[in-house]
Order: C-alpha cells, then structure tokens, then sequence
C-alpha cells in the first residue's frame, strides 16, 4: 500500500506503507505498542535510534490514552511509513487536534512533557485532523533507511 502524500518538507514524496497497530485506549497498551513497534520494525533494520522512536511512540500513546476522547468505544492506532530516506510514526484517537499543545509542566507534575520530548527528538512533529475522525499526532525521523 502507498500514497503521493505531503512528506515532511511537504514535497509530495511517495510514502510507503509499513505496518500498523489498534490498541485498546488502557495503560498497557504503551508497553505493547513499544513492543510490536521493535518486532514490526526490526526486518527493516532502521538507521535512527529506534530507542529515541520508541521513546515517542510511549509518549504519543499515552496522550491518546490519556486525553482521548468519544461517546463510544474507540481504539488507538499507530502506523508507520516510509517517506523517502524518513520514517514517519502516526497515531490516531478521537479526541480534537484543537487540544494537542506542548505545555509547561511544573516540576512536581507526572505528566505535561511528552511532546517536548518528541519536539526535542523528532526532526519534524505535526497535529491535525485524523482520517479517521478526531486527531492525529505525527513525527518524522530523517535518515531512518540506510541508502
């Protein structure tokens, strides 16, 4: 499965479909997320720190969990793509792209940096409409594929 969609400059390179997950929105499904990310990715032998990505993977699932919202059951899902020599990680839930915002957390808070440290990681970060309804939650890495 491919599609011509915006990469991360927005140059219209091909993305490449990789693989996908559906996860319940409950705690655990961050740990499975991690897992199956490294057991879905290993054959592709990445090029980038895929401790950094899992690392953003743990954070974007937890705000779905977290901050995801809907009158009905839903699920989280994660795919992930190649666009040109980039890995792009997307994960959708149904709660409203107007409410993704980085934040400043106090010290004493738990929660608040996630995005921070996908901002800090990622060499691009986006948020917007699903299409799958609610929000999307983007980061790409440049240089994931060997040439």
């Amino acid at each position: 499965m491919s599609d011509v969609i915006g990469g991360p400059e927005g140059s219209g390179v091909e993305s490449v479909y990789i693989g996908a997950m559906t996860l319940y929105p409950v705690p655990e499904s961050v740990a499975r997320a991690r897992r199956w990310f490294r057991k879905f990715t290993d054959p592709h032998e990445l090029a980038c720190s895929v401790d950094e990505c899992v690392l953003m993977i743990s954070e974007l699932v937890t705000n779905a969990v977290l901050y995801g919202e809907a009158e009905d059951s839903w699920r989280v899902r994660v795919e992930w793509w190649r666009v040109g020599e980039a890995l792009r990680v997307d994960v959708h839930n149904p709660g409203f792209p107007a409410k993704v915002r980085m934040r400043e957390a106090a010290a004493d808070e738990a929660h608040g940096r996630g995005l921070h440290l996908v901002d800090a990681l990622a060499d691009c970060w986006s948020a917007g409409p699903s299409r799958y309804g609610g929000t999307m939650v983007s980061f790409s890495v440049d240089g994931a594929w060997k040439s």
